[in-house]
Order: structure tokens, then C-alpha cells, then sequence
């Protein structure tokens, strides 16, 4: 599984953005989809998950604001992101989890979100 992700940017507090990730490859509806980031000088942090059948799981930080979604006709897994604050500023990656046999973790490159105050 490739991913792609995308929608980064700057925003003022309080705005929106919308991330995606698409991914190339097969089976996509079987993995469990997530999004992390990392801020400078922190190490990267679980933000949200969603599993092949849709359960959304958020960290206390980010409840009532982030919305995670997937479509799977598409291939793609979203992060509608409400609210922004300054420490929502870091790097936005997207991850493919699942295990069938054995542990399948992939990856994609990031995209920096910055809020400014």
C-alpha cells in the first residue's frame, strides 16, 4: 500500500482544513486507517483512527473538533479538522494498519499543518 497524503497548509486559529490520503494498492477497505502528527522537537502522536468497518477512535485533544472518515469506493481516508489551534501545528501523517497473518504498517510522507495565533 502507497499513501499519499494532502491539504496541508497555513490557517489562522480557529479555521478549517480538510487533509485526505489516497492510497494505491489492494485491499484498502481491510485496513484500519489513522492519522498522527508530529510537532517539532515531539515525537509523533495517534490523532485519530477509523477501522475497516468505520469505529472512529480520537485522543482527548482533538474530540469535538477533528471528524475522521473513509471512503472506500475511493481509497481515501479524511481528516475534517475544526477549530484549529497553535498546537495543532505539526506535520499530518497518514498510516495503513492491519494484521492478516502478520503485521502489514505502512506509512505516507506528511503534510505540515500550521495554525497561527
Amino acid at each position: 500500500v502507497q499513501l499519499q497524503a494532502s491539504g496541508g497548509g497555513l490557517v489562522q486559529a480557529g479555521g478549517s482544513l480538510r487533509l485526505s490520503c489516497a492510497a494505491s494498492g489492494s485491499s484498502f477497505s481491510g485496513y484500519r486507517m489513522g492519522w498522527y502528527r508530529q510537532a517539532p522537537g515531539k515525537q509523533r502522536e495517534l490523532v485519530a483512527t477509523i477501522t475497516s468497518v468505520g469505529v472512529t477512535n480520537y485522543v482527548d485533544p482533538v474530540k469535538g473538533r477533528f471528524t475522521i472518515s473513509r471512503d472506500n469506493i475511493k481509497n481515501t481516508v479524511y481528516l475534517q479538522m475544526n477549530s484549529l489551534k497553535p498546537e495543532d501545528t505539526a506535520v499530518y501523517y497518514c498510516n495503513a494498519y492491519r494484521f492478516y497473518g502478520r503485521q502489514y504498517d505502512y506509512w505516507g510522507q506528511g503534510t505540515q499543518v500550521t495554525v497561527s495565533s
